[in-house]
């Protein structure tokens, strides 16, 4: 069900999928309408009808963003229910997913589609290229699996062990410790972190964890902090 989240921002959790090796995630994904009336969805889950009404009432789907290579599953679906929106991808993708038509990759400057309304990155990595957003309107930095979160119990046995080694189950949300030891270039990433950090960023949405609501930019120093220079 989509919630308003900030200024012409609505969110949304999908159901739970299973990743390699059991490990179980939620889902969550975000609804951005535009000056024109439009919407961009980013990292779509699972279009229920419940959703389809939802996103529906809010206006048009013109964009349908998948944000890095992990997160595509449901774009053949969205596409299929929304045929006149765009498909954008983060680099890579297309490449993995041959059997989707992409209109465009992504990159470090967004698209004549919501410049001056939505800002945009690349961080490479040598787990997944992301494209992180920023939300103007409503002050909301976008990350998909650059930084997670999960409660306490979410993961059981060996599993609880792996996800506290990695980062994943702390006190408040991280970078996961495989994506920072995948960081391929340092100078690049430190790069990109300034631009991010630059944003005047109230909130941060991700498609794993719940959501951080007011000192976004304070939040993010944290999240990064390992990556800033010393």
């Amino acid at each position: 069900m989509l919630q308003q989240f900030g200024d012409e921002i609505w969110i949304a959790e999908g159901a739970d999928i299973e990743a390699i090796m059991g490990f179980r995630y939620p889902l969550r994904m975000a609804v951005m309408r535009l000056a024109d009336g439009g919407l961009l969805v980013w990292s779509p889950v699972g279009l229920t009808d419940t959703l389809h009404a939802q996103v529906n009432a809010l206006g048009p789907v013109r964009h349908i963003v998948a944000p890095n290579t992990l997160h595509h599953l449901y774009i053949p679906e969205w596409k299929n229910a929304f045929p006149e929106a765009k498909l954008h991808a983060a680099p890579g993708l297309p490449e993995k997913r041959k059997d989707i038509a992409f209109d465009e990759i992504l990159g470090d400057a967004p698209p004549p589609g919501w410049v001056g309304e939505i800002d945009q990155l690349v961080m490479k990595n040598a787990i997944a290229d992301e494209v992180v957003f920023f939300h103007v309107k409503s002050g909301t930095v976008l990350f998909t699996d650059l930084i997670q979160h999960f409660p306490r119990g979410w993961f059981r046995g060996w599993r609880a062990i792996v996800a506290k080694l990695d980062l994943m189950t702390g006190p408040e949300p991280a970078v996961p410790r495989k994506f920072r030891l995948a960081v391929r270039d340092r100078p690049a990433a430190r790069a990109a972190l300034a631009r991010i950090l630059a944003w005047p960023a109230q909130n941060v949405v991700m498609a794993h964890g719940t959501p951080v609501t007011g000192e976004g930019r304070a939040f993010l120093g944290r999240a990064f902090r390992w990556l800033q220079p010393s």
